[in-house]
């Protein structure tokens, strides 16, 4: 028996995928009704988290946050017979805290958060991350690997999964502002979305991220290939284009006021990725 406690979209989506693949599979929610429809594709749905996991094989946790974590699993009182997998995206220090206070109990808890949707939950796609102890994440492997597209072992630091999936989030949140910005910027220019869709066809960056961030990193900002005084103008013209047509913009902002004060500093000359200098220090 697997035990899903959360059925959001991606508990949903992990929920039916192992009913699809014959597994018996009882499913908790702390609104029950939003667990219902799983009823009636074959699951078992239960109202006590507690009665829940009583049966259960392997449980896997699929909430919202370090506090939901938390509060459901002090409820559900696991006693070490059936790993927990915990997909939920939580800090580090949560992740930290709660594998070790499990393992004084008796219990496995391995983090393994997930860059996925709910089609991908559904289809075994996408990606999943676990780090931990050893034994427990070569355990996991088995059970987990067949529910994503890739899973990926970051190794025995207990929070490194954690850590990897606010990255991965940090970049894809810089993306989407990046998005709103552009479609801003369209808009204040009278173009229509559909032509900033366009430019991709042309120009798409994405390839060129794993070099970016490498010369990022390797820091040789007195070999400019971008100046920051240009890129600033650059920012400048991108604001100047909105403040005419009164439209706001989310990213651009907050990026020039760091352009201008390293600028103060006297970095106009140096390289934009001078804006990365302080968190490689």
């Amino acid at each position: 028996m697997i035990t899903i406690l959360g059925t959001g979209l991606l508990g949903s989506g992990f929920a039916r995928a192992l009913l699809r693949r014959g597994e018996t599979v009882q499913v908790w929610n702390r609104t029950v009704a939003h667990a219902a429809p799983l009823g009636e594709q074959g699951a078992r749905v239960v109202a006590d988290v507690a009665e829940a996991i009583e049966s259960a094989t392997r449980i896997h946790v699929v909430l919202s946050d370090d506090a939901a974590v938390d509060a459901v699993l002090e409820a559900a009182l696991p006693d070490g017979r059936a790993p927990i997998y915990d997909h939920t995206t939580t800090s580090t220090a949560g992740a930290i805290e709660r594998t070790e206070k499990w393992r004084h109990r008796g219990v496995t808890y391995l983090h393994a958060p997930v860059f996925m949707g709910p089609a991908n939950a559904l289809e075994g796609t996408g990606l999943m991350l676990v780090s931990g102890d050893r034994t427990a994440v070569e355990a996991a492997r088995r059970v987990l690997a067949p529910m994503t597209g890739t899973l990926v072992d970051l190794g025995p630091r207990v929070d490194a999964a954690a850590a990897y999936k606010l990255l991965g989030n940090t970049l894809l949140m810089a993306i989407t502002a990046g998005f709103a910005d552009m479609l801003g910027l369209a808009k204040a220019m009278g173009l229509a979305p559909a032509d900033v869709a366009s430019l991709l066809d042309r120009f798409n960056p994405g390839a060129s991220l794993p070099a970016r961030l490498a010369r990022m990193i390797a820091a040789p900002y007195d070999a400019p290939s971008w100046g920051l005084a240009m890129a600033r103008k650059d920012a400048g013209l991108v604001q100047d284009e909105v403040d005419r047509a009164g439209v706001a913009l989310t990213m651009v902002p907050a990026l020039a006021a760091r352009m201008d004060a390293l600028i103060a500093e006297g970095l106009g000359g140096a390289d934009w990725t001078v804006l990365a200098r302080d968190h490689l220090t």
